[in-house]
């Protein structure tokens, strides 16, 4: 992509002039960055953080429940983890497990997925309310491009660690992941906290967008003013039409 390192180092600037303005008013903000299995989530988040300070930034990614966790009330886990003062907290999957790949794949039961639909606008309206700036963006691939992208993760060993259980049935269910992403996006899409989707096929151009996207809206003015809204085509508002005009890979 032609000055993709020129308006990366750019929007990596704005990100940490928003830090620094962050940690200057002890604002708090969250970002949830969910999609698609290697939709690009870990590259997104390695750009976005690359020049953050890590006293003030942290990425939770967090494993599979333990039995005792498996008995709390679904959100507490997450809850311990969002932002204090000055603070970015970024998700990389989040409680949203429990829309998607909880519910394909049966770790989780249809009672427990409608409970949860149900809760988590009420959950982020309190956060919102509360002064955490939550930005929610939903990374998405087309099937084929990523079963291109799972297969390399095979063939390079410095992808070793990206490799999971989940890989062997992403291609399998993912007739059941578009439907779990079409139900979560329409119930959880809110005014307070709206999902912005990203068309995440071409790496470079998505990261750029989920970078423009986040400055324009955590950035306080004078910073925001510099960066350009993200390429629509790119980065959009969810509405329901997008599950069934091609925006959204089916």
């Amino acid at each position: 992509m032609k000055d993709y390192d020129e308006q990366l180092a750019t929007l990596q600037l704005a990100l940490l002039k928003t830090q620094q303005a962050m940690i200057a008013s002890g604002e708090r903000a969250l970002i949830v960055l969910e999609g698609r299995d290697a939709a690009g989530k870990d590259g997104t988040i390695k750009r976005i953080t690359e020049h953050l300070t890590p006293r003030s930034t942290r990425v939770v990614s967090l494993p599979k429940p333990s039995d005792y966790e498996r008995g709390q009330w679904y959100f507490q886990r997450y809850v311990a983890h969002l932002p204090g003062a000055g603070e970015l907290v970024i998700f990389n999957r989040s409680w949203y497990n429990r829309a998607g790949v909880e519910v394909v794949m049966g770790f989780s039961t249809k009672a427990e997925q409608a409970e949860f639909l149900r809760d988590a606008p009420d959950l982020e309206r309190m956060l919102v309310e509360s002064g955490i700036r939550i930005v929610k963006i939903w990374l998405d691939i087309d099937r084929g491009e990523q079963k291109k992208r799972l297969a390399a993760r095979h063939d390079d060993p410095l992808k070793a660690l990206k490799i999971s259980d989940m890989d062997a049935v992403a291609q399998d269910r993912w007739k059941d992941y578009s439907e779990a992403r079409d139900l979560m996006l329409a119930r959880t899409h809110s005014p307070i906290a709206p999902w912005h989707c990203v068309r995440a096929d071409h790496k470079k151009p998505a990261r750029l967008a989920v970078m423009r996207h986040i400055v324009r809206e955590i950035a306080p003015p004078s910073v925001a003013k510099h960066v350009g809204d993200p390429d629509p085509a790119i980065l959009f508002p969810f509405d329901q039409q997008a599950t069934v005009d091609g925006r959204l890979s089916k």
